[in-house]
């Protein structure tokens, strides 16, 4: 229209131009087009030099859900022919990430909470105080916006106990659900992208009759009142350039300054709600809360420690302490005192404690023998495993190739990869019960060369015709010498007579 608007008024093509930027030709197609009652024509659009590489690019903007870098794509696109530069790739990436993005982008809906429902909680690092770094314990009431920063030495079970009941009793109930991150204290791992609970806090949750929630792994959004909390109590907390707190002298300063935190925040008009934080806890959500139950967990077993599930041992303090081998795999608490360490385990009778210790120095464990159980019988004797089809070939002919494969090892014999293959040949040619025989007893007099066995087959298994007993092999920790009476018609049959005739029969299969 501006440009019809300016052909009106100065009836030229080239001042039309002039005033609206653009070229005397696209004057002139407009008022064709006007005068000829046709509709405005359009600006067609050039070809690109990346057009015949579009599907490659969208699909690795796909696979790479929109993170691949120019200079990959280009580097790819180099690869299958592409003549243009490297700026004509990065328009053209632009421009699939930016249609990528629209696509995929995260909708955040509004969320109204009920009162009495959410509590979410979350940790933050706290100041150094005696050289140690501290954790701040953040929760927040979804509801009326009540904040509690509460100071701990660590994040083990009994210090997230200890944080939670008295998060309970300073709200004066307990909320329906509680959110938080997967940490190991609430989360042991991910199954099919199912989150595994840790059995104690799932007891915790059912002392308090409440139930744990966890938020998406490495989303933090989905659990952002808590992390807004988080943020707000660090920057007024801790120790910064930009806020100039002087450091805590001792824990208990610490402690003072997070309850004088939390009586500001809790008394200021909250910006969301346009109400007192405090005032509505007490008004209206603290009525929907669930009663505190009279007994807390109590944190008094001290930590936990998870007992390996190869080694009954735990670690408190930097020394090892053994527990019971019963426990391996399973949870336990540890505390000490001044001259002991006691472990306590939590089973379905209640806790009952296990093991008491002298307290020990690092590098010297202490260990009570009654926890380990005895070694078993022939703990260092090799177990015979095939690894290979050759392998399995010559296994497979009995237990006196095992015993022979064990033997000829043990004495250190030559090549024995070499006789294992011509003991399978030959057990193709005479039987497999034969040759397996032969070997047993080759293994059980030390003769270990090819000729030791052609020689024992045809022999009739190396033992006095006289024998009137014939022993059988059943295993491979009892062997004896073979009778010969398996061997009484050997001589009658056209195979072979002599060990020149074995080995022509062997050479020839």
């Amino acid at each position: 229209m501006e440009i019809l608007a300016a052909y009106d008024l100065t009836r030229s093509y080239r001042d039309a131009a002039k005033i609206c930027g653009v070229s005397h030709n696209t004057v002139r197609s407009y008022v064709k087009a006007r005068q000829e009652g046709a509709q405005a024509p359009v600006a067609r659009r050039r070809g690109r030099m990346t057009d015949p590489f579009l599907p490659q690019m969208a699909s690795w903007v796909e696979q790479s859900r929109g993170k691949i870098r120019g200079d990959v794509v280009h580097e790819k696109l180099l690869a299958l022919g592409f003549t243009g530069c490297e700026r004509s790739t990065r328009t053209t990436l632009a421009e699939l990430k930016a249609k990528y993005r629209a696509r995929n982008v995260r909708v955040h809906r509004p969320w109204t909470p009920e009162p009495g429902l959410w509590l979410q909680y979350d940790y933050g690092d706290g100041p150094v105080v005696d050289g140690v770094k501290t954790v701040l314990f953040v929760a927040w009431l979804a509801f009326s916006r009540f904040r509690i920063v509460i100071a701990l030495r660590d994040k083990t079970m009994p210090s997230v106990f200890a944080a939670l009941d008295r998060s309970f009793r300073l709200i004066g109930g307990v909320p329906t659900y509680i959110l938080t991150d997967n940490e190991k204290t609430v989360t042991v791992e991910h199954v099919a992208g199912i989150p595994v609970r840790n059995h104690q806090i799932v007891a915790f949750a059912r002392h308090y009759s409440t139930s744990l929630q966890t938020c998406l792994p490495a989303d933090p959004a989905s659990k952002g009142g808590a992390e807004n909390a988080v943020k707000i109590a660090k920057a007024d907390l801790v120790p910064q350039d930009t806020n100039l707190l002087p450091k805590y002298g001792s824990f208990a300063e610490l402690d003072a300054a997070c309850e004088a935190f939390m009586e500001d925040v809790n008394s200021r008009v909250h910006r969301a709600t346009l109400e007192i934080p405090k005032d509505m806890l007490r008004v209206l959500e603290r009525p929907r809360l669930h009663p505190i139950p009279a007994t807390p967990v109590t944190a008094s077993f001290g930590q936990t420690r998870q007992v390996p599930p190869n080694t009954p041992m735990v670690t408190f303090e930097q020394s090892r302490y053994s527990v019971p081998h019963t426990l391996m795999g399973q949870m336990v608490w540890v505390r000490g005192t001044e001259t002991e360490v006691v472990i306590v385990h939590v089973g379905d009778t209640g806790p009952i404690e296990v093991a008491r210790h002298k307290l020990t120095r690092p590098g010297t464990p202490a260990i009570i023998d009654t926890h380990f159980p005895p070694a078993p019988a022939g703990a260092l004797e090799r177990v015979i495993r095939p690894t290979n089809k050759a392998e399995e070939e010559f296994l497979a002919l009995g237990a006196g190739a095992a015993l022979w494969l064990k033997e000829a090892a043990a004495a250190g014999t030559q090549k024995i990869r070499h006789k294992m293959e011509r003991a399978v040949t030959l057990a193709k040619v005479l039987g497999t019960d034969e040759v397996d025989k032969g070997l047993g007893a080759a293994a059980v007099h030390q003769r270990f060369t090819h000729e030791d066995l052609l020689s024992i087959v045809n022999t009739g298994g190396g033992a006095r015709q006289n024998t009137s007993t014939t022993h059988t092999v059943t295993d491979q920790g009892q062997w004896l010498s073979q009778g010969t009476s398996g061997w009484a018609n050997f001589g009658t049959t056209p195979a072979a007579t002599s060990d020149e005739d074995f080995e022509g029969a062997i050479d020839e299969h």
